[in-house]
């Protein structure tokens, strides 16, 4: 079977005991710790229109080893509601499993591990019917779907079978939020965008939006990218931006998950942190990563492909000619060296402008964005920021 491997390495042990009845071709993975409000998110999905091949929706209620009595008791409610919930709703084509309470390594608890056992128990049902063209989808407790949700997921990768992953679109939930709370929700979703289409702008190729709940990956491309990571916070922006190393990742428009827009401190960053920050006036939405910045990098990556075989003394001429912050970052970071190491492997033009980008990869644009915006730019303005994207765009 496709998995074997992935499963024996990861040491997976089964959570689920029941075998699928039929070979599932959408495994939906939601993680679930202090949930609330997750009989919202069970009712969208059995109210979606159901696609041609069967549905499973696997819930993994998790803790720490090391869990307080309230989470414990939040965790143990939920989870009976859902199991009651699971019972009395009953429909042909998609089945729901509640899993856990699952205790994680003190070490490692979290949202990326959470999402791991979770994803790992699909990959398990999945490698039992060897069907490593199963669609995985992870998605939140605090989030609602569209009708068509499940429908458009298969459909986009019938329409596209060579893509790994693909992106779903998104819009938080916004009724009954405050002024403050809605603006910053409105300001922080106007960042994401800016931020997806300065990168592209750049010239990197595989900009996309990174949201834990709103993303989806074929199960051989999940087994081959070796899983999800045990990120405490930000394992989907980790995860998804390896997966684009190995296939291309599309983005599926047709269809619209609602994550919630709630205040949250349980993990360092992510959108709870930085509304709760937005709400105590400890962050600035109306501020983003400086224009300037971006156009520092798309006049590097505009000019890659002169890097390839060339020597040091060509080598340190060519920095010369770039902007200074891409000039002082380079050296900072010492990229002589990956790029040596990347010609020596590449001894065709096309091998190097594929593989340069796994070297100079989100990670290392974010790295330089930072040390950017500490020594050269400030912070500016997020509307005056997009409005200058938008004019290079239109040039």
């Amino acid at each position: 079977m496709f998995a074997d491997k992935y499963l024996e390495k990861n040491q997976h042990k089964i959570l689920i005991s029941e075998l699928p009845e039929e070979a599932p071709g959408i495994i939906v993975v939601i993680p679930c710790l202090r949930e609330t409000e997750l009989m919202n998110t069970l009712n969208s999905l059995n109210e979606c229109d159901l696609p041609s091949g069967k549905v499973e929706v696997i819930l993994l209620f998790n803790q720490s080893e090391v869990a307080d009595e309230e989470t414990i008791r939040i965790n143990t409610q939920t989870k009976t509601a859902a199991d009651k919930w699971i019972t009395t709703k009953p429909k042909s084509g998609i089945r729901f499993y509640a899993v856990g309470p699952v205790n994680l390594k003190k070490k490692w608890a979290g949202a990326g591990l959470a999402r791991k056992k979770g994803m790992d128990e699909a990959i398990s049902r999945f490698n039992f019917n060897n069907n490593k063209d199963g669609i995985l989808v992870s998605l939140d407790a605090d989030t609602v779907v569209a009708k068509n949700y499940l429908v458009e997921i298969e459909k986009h990768f019938r329409k596209h079978p060579k893509q790994v992953g693909a992106t779903v679109a998104f819009e938080h939930q916004k009724q009954q939020l405050d002024k403050k709370h809605r603006e910053g929700i409105d300001l922080y979703e106007l960042y994401l965008d800016y931020y997806k289409r300065a990168l592209h702008y750049s010239g990197y190729p595989y900009s996309l939006f990174t949201i834990g709940s709103a993303f989806a990956v074929k199960a051989e491309a999940y087994v081959k990218r070796g899983g999800m990571n045990r990120r405490q916070a930000g394992e989907d922006f980790y995860f998804l931006q390896n997966l684009v190393q190995i296939g291309r990742v599309g983005e599926i428009t047709t269809t619209k998950v609602y994550p919630s827009a709630r205040l949250s401190n349980r993990v360092p960053f992510g959108t709870g942190p930085i509304l709760q920050k937005w709400m105590k006036g400890e962050e600035d939405l109306t501020l983003t990563y400086n224009f300037e910045a971006f156009k520092n990098l798309q006049q590097f990556f505009a000019q890659k492909d002169r890097l390839f075989k060339i020597q040091q003394n060509a080598y340190l001429a060519f920095v010369n000619t770039l902007d200074k912050p891409v000039q002082e970052f380079l050296e900072l970071d010492k990229f002589n060296v990956e790029l040596e190491e990347l010609n020596k492997n590449c001894s065709r033009l096309e091998t190097f402008q594929l593989r340069f980008f796994q070297k100079f990869n989100a990670f290392k644009i974010l790295k330089f964005l930072n040390f950017a915006h500490e020594k050269f730019y400030q912070k500016a303005d997020l509307l005056q920021q997009i409005k200058l994207l938008n004019n290079e765009q239109q040039d």
